[in-house]
């Protein structure tokens, strides 16, 4: 990176200067009253003193590095067009901390880049190697199961990269579902006909559209058909060709409908299903379809599973404290 140089103190090993050439990016870089440096020294443990367009680093001769290899990867990242925030700085972290070569949970073996989407209205960064992982598990394979608590970004991603392969016209449709089931609530005393009923269930897949594509894109494509939002019950019979395909909420799926959503699948299609397994709204006694499916399918290999833990919460740090205090009383 010929824009951004580092150097070595001549007194000290762990102390590393990092000097950047375009002032107005190192401003962005270090973040309003230096914000982004605090973060980074709360996540390192070092010291990030910056003087114009200089930050100094000291600390842990390991962490000064890591913290050398953030500031630089997202430099580069600024000097692009993209802007930064905290999230960002956190998913650098992650990736710099991880070791060298990463499997991707599907046989692949990758190092730790950090995955990209764009779409028209956004670039998506991945935030964690997982993400970066889940997003590679998708371009290379037909089928790929996610599972993992919430604020993982399991639902956004698969919303983001579906959207990007309807944007770049490798698929003609946009398909989202979810099992109409949800605990304490019933369709049926909903008001309205079927949309008005199933459309808040599903609520939380439009956002996600709305946050990667143009409104009015949206709103257009729900009108042709290009972009189906419906339960899962409305996909019996179908055969889903050329078709970008997510199941969310798939912890609800009992065996016979994850068995019938699987195999909609038809030509140039790509399938993502998405579950937390400890949240399963099912009548008692009935098994979780995701589980299972995901137990049969495991040795097929156009079929990846990636599991998210507790530690790939990218959300925000108050998710990330309530999935762990849930998670130890359990």
């Amino acid at each position: 990176m010929d824009k951004l140089t580092t150097q070595d103190s001549l007194t000290s090993p762990n102390r590393l200067v990092v000097r950047l050439e375009d002032n107005r990016l190192a401003a962005e870089l270090f973040g309003e009253y230096d914000a982004n440096l605090a973060l980074l020294e709360e996540r390192l443990g070092i010291e990030a003193v910056a003087h114009g367009n200089v930050v100094t680093l000291r600390g842990a001769e390991a962490s000064c590095a890591l913290a050398r290899e953030v500031l630089e990867g997202l430099y580069g990242r600024l000097e692009t067009g993209e802007t930064i925030g905290p999230g960002d700085i956190d998913g650098a972290i992650r990736h710099a901390m991880a070791a060298p070569v990463q499997d991707d949970g599907a046989g692949q073996k990758q190092n730790n880049k950090m995955e990209q989407i764009r779409t028209r209205k956004r670039l998506v960064t991945a935030r964690s190697p997982l993400q970066s992982a889940y997003l590679a598990a998708m371009k290379s394979k037909d089928i790929v199961f996610s599972t993992g608590p919430a604020g993982t970004g399991k639902t956004y991603l698969a919303v983001a990269f579906a959207a990007a392969l309807l944007e770049r016209g490798e698929v003609e449709r946009l398909i989202l579902s979810r099992p109409a089931i949800e605990a304490g609530e019933r369709l049926g005393f909903l008001p309205g006909d079927m949309r008005d009923k199933v459309d808040p269930y599903l609520r939380p897949l439009y956002d996600a559209l709305y946050d990667v594509l143009p409104p009015e894109k949206v709103d257009r494509d729900l009108e042709t058909g290009a972009i189906e939002i419906a339960p899962i019950a409305f996909m019996r019979g179908r055969t889903l060709s050329h078709a970008a395909i997510i199941l969310d909420e798939a912890q609800n799926c009992t065996r016979i409908q994850m068995m019938m959503f699987l195999t909609r699948i038809g030509e140039g299609s790509k399938m993502a299903v998405t579950g937390d397994p400890t949240q399963i709204d099912l009548p008692s006694g009935q098994q979780s379809g995701l589980t299972g499916a995901i137990s049969l399918l495991g040795d097929i290999p156009e079929v990846a599973h990636i599991a998210f833990t507790q530690a790939d919460v990218v959300r925000r740090e108050l998710v990330g404290k309530i999935v762990a205090a849930y998670e130890k009383v359990k």
